[in-house]
This record gives C-alpha cells, structure tokens and sequence, in this order.
C-alpha cells in the first residue's frame, strides 16, 4: 500500500502491470498521479482478490475463463453477464478476465455509448480474431440502458 500517494508519471491510460519509474520497486502497479484510488488499488489477477472463494477458487469457470484453460472453443464464452450492485467488483473482474494472453479489454458505457458504437467495436473484434487472433472482450457497462 506504499504506492498509495506516490506521484508517478505515467498517463491515466496506461494499462500495464509495469511500476512507473516513481513507483517503488516491485509493486507490480502503475503509479499514474491523476488515476483514482480505485483504479490504482484494483486487484490485478483473481489471486488479488478477496472472498467470493465459491466464484474464484481453483478449478472454478472464472478462474477457468481468466486463465484461458478448458475454455468452449478457443476464446471461451462468447457472452457473460456480470450482474449486481455498484461496488462489488464486476469491472475489476472483467479487467482481469481480458488480461489473458491474446485479449484485448474495450470499456463502454451504454450512457454514452450507442449501438453503432457496439457494432463498430464488434467488426474490429472480429478484424483483429482473423488476423491477429486476438479475442476481444467487450466490457458494457449500464446495458440495461440500451432500449
């Protein structure tokens, strides 16, 4: 929890598990001086995690979907639904879900989303699965908003 406060020069986008050079040593968090609190201290992998061990012990489907192992066809599920009240940790589970090896993580909100932009992210999901065979997971947040 050292890095906490700590003031490091990446940019709110950065993504990766690399410390920013003003972070300490071996926190394995990046340090972005504008990012919230909750978004620095987001659990990384399923290990990370506290409680929920009926949903993410070992053997169980999301750990199962996170790891990418005995997954139905080669990108696993084509939908899931994270469901429940704010707070309780479906966007960190959907973050680290799409840190699998060959995933790319796309965030929407169906509040200022629209459904051209859904499909516009579904034609490049499926680009990039051709080519790259790189799956995508589409992260919709508020879909009940979509009519």
């Amino acid at each position: 929890m050292d890095d906490l406060f700590a003031q490091g020069h990446g940019n709110d986008d950065d993504d990766s598990d690399e410390p920013s050079s003003a972070g300490p040593a071996g926190t394995g968090r990046t340090t972005a001086p504008r990012s919230p609190l909750a978004v620095r201290m987001r659990p990384r992998t399923l290990d990370d995690v506290v409680g929920q061990q009926h949903l993410l012990g070992q053997g169980s489907p999301l750990r199962q979907l996170a790891a990418g192992t005995d997954a139905v066809g080669p990108a696993g599920p084509s939908s899931l639904i994270l469901w429940g009240p704010p707070g309780t940790g479906k966007t960190t589970l959907a973050h680290v879900i799409a840190k699998g090896k060959g995933r790319k993580f796309v965030e929407l909100s169906a509040i200022t989303a629209g459904v051209k932009d859904v499909r516009r992210v579904m034609d490049e999901a499926l680009t990039a699965r051709d080519l790259y065979k790189t799956t995508t997971v589409l992260f919709l947040d508020e879909i009940h908003r979509f009519n």
